[in-house]
């Protein structure tokens, strides 16, 4: 084992197209999607029969049979069967935590590739029963006469097989991720307006970046499927403001709309990640390599914002590095909601919120809108949960790529009040 430190090359990435969720993949399931987008990276870099140091992915809704969904998705995919896989799962940052976790063992000379993925499908969701009838179909099993069986079902009553599907609430406070967010929304004063503005721009970027080519070889088709279908390239600032509010609609104060939140989305995202020797002996050339990865976590049961993690995160990285937020040359900040990015924008310009929250001397400061989410992100594209973050750093490393040289961060809010990020470098 080495015992130098090694920079973590990121080779790039594949992801299948992102679709609205009881649309187009409908019949597909998390391992589909997986193998799919593990098969686009197999496909681009030659990997077919190559065992891989190590595959970490996950996907945050999913059955109890996927039980290490990585590592079957390995083996249904064209790798090596002796590639090792395991399951994480953090939220909307699953596939960057993996990264993270991948680049890590890269670094220090334990592995010397690594695949980081994630995948998400609210059409294929685990509807299971309450625990009373789930009981009563244990004994069942585990009955050995037919009087058994019977005996099972005993004060049976119809309500019992009323299903549980899954949700996106968080249990603590049983709210959603959107009504988090109204509030969050509310305490920065963060407009209707500024909210549909942003929306309208991400998807306008990103309609433009689909059209100039930018996407051509990080999405790979499936399912008969070759482009994300919630993207509105026609959307307007008028139609927007059309939309009545999603999460609070008895106040008459709300301002999230289904225009500017992101949809439930199907899809699953795959970066590839190696040492430089490794990449140089495959003949592969690097985009840009994975910096230094902070994470964070609010108490938003307490009172403070569920999806404003990513603040502290950034300062910690920030302070960790010695840099400034105004030293990058492109911002990915994940668009959980238009109102969510604003939110965070807003409380780094803050002097109080850094003083006293941040612990920092003062605010870290504004930057160049001009710089943030360049090609688009979660509002235009959907949000696969699991999928965002690999989605998230190809895009990055390919935009430095495309540069020759320069820095990126990345900034990624999840549920659970936790919230990572992370510095992408072009040399």
């Amino acid at each position: 084992m080495s015992t130098s430190t090694r920079r973590v090359a990121i080779i790039g990435g594949s992801r299948i197209p992102f679709c609205r969720s009881n649309t187009l993949y409908q019949d597909q399931s998390n391992l589909d999607m997986l193998t799919a987008a593990i098969n686009g990276l197999s496909d681009r870099f030659g990997l077919a029969g190559v065992e891989i140091g190590e595959v970490g992915a996950g996907a945050v809704i999913s059955h109890s049979k996927d039980w290490n969904l990585a590592r079957e998705a390995v083996l249904s995919s064209r790798l090596s069967p002796l590639t090792t896989a395991y399951t994480v799962q953090m939220a909307c940052g699953t596939s960057l935590q993996a990264a993270a976790q991948l680049g890590a063992k890269i670094a220090c000379g334990e592995i010397d590739s690594a695949i980081a993925a994630g995948a998400d499908t609210t059409s294929d969701a685990p509807i299971v029963f309450g625990q009373r009838f789930a009981h009563r179909l244990i004994k069942v099993a585990n009955a050995k006469t037919l009087g058994q069986r019977l005996a099972a079902f005993k004060g049976f009553r119809l309500g019992e097989l009323k299903p549980q599907s899954p949700g996106a609430g968080e249990p603590r406070t049983r709210m959603s991720m959107g009504q988090h967010c109204e509030m969050m929304a509310k305490e920065w004063h963060i407009s209707r307006e500024d909210q549909d503005r942003l929306a309208f721009e991400s998807h306008h970027k990103a309609a433009a970046a689909l059209k100039n080519g930018f996407f051509d070889d990080l999405i790979v088709p499936f399912a008969g499927v070759s482009g994300d279908n919630h993207l509105r390239p026609d959307t307007t600032l008028e139609k927007l403001a059309t939309l009545k509010p999603a999460f609070d609609r008895q106040s008459g104060q709300g301002t999230l709309t289904a225009g500017n939140s992101t949809p439930l989305t199907d899809g699953a995202s795959s970066v590839l990640l190696a040492s430089e020797q490794w990449a140089e002996a495959r003949g592969l050339p690097i985009q840009a390599y994975l910096g230094p990865v902070r994470t964070a976590s609010v108490d938003f049961v307490a009172g403070e914002g569920l999806l404003m993690a990513p603040t502290v995160a950034v300062a910690r990285l920030l302070q960790a590095t010695g840099l400034s937020l105004q030293d990058f040359d492109f911002y990915e900040i994940h668009e959980a909601f238009a109102a969510q990015v604003l939110c965070t924008l807003r409380a780094w310009e803050s002097d109080k919120y850094c003083r006293e929250r941040l612990g920092l001397a003062g605010a870290l400061g504004s930057i160049d809108p001009a710089r943030v989410n360049v090609n688009g992100s979660s509002l235009a594209f959907g949000h696969p949960f699991a999928a965002t973050g690999g989605r998230i750093l190809a895009n990055l490393a390919k935009l430095l790529n495309q540069r020759g040289s320069g820095r990126g961060l990345i900034s990624i809010c999840t549920a659970g009040g936790m919230g990572i990020a992370a510095i992408v470098e072009k040399p």
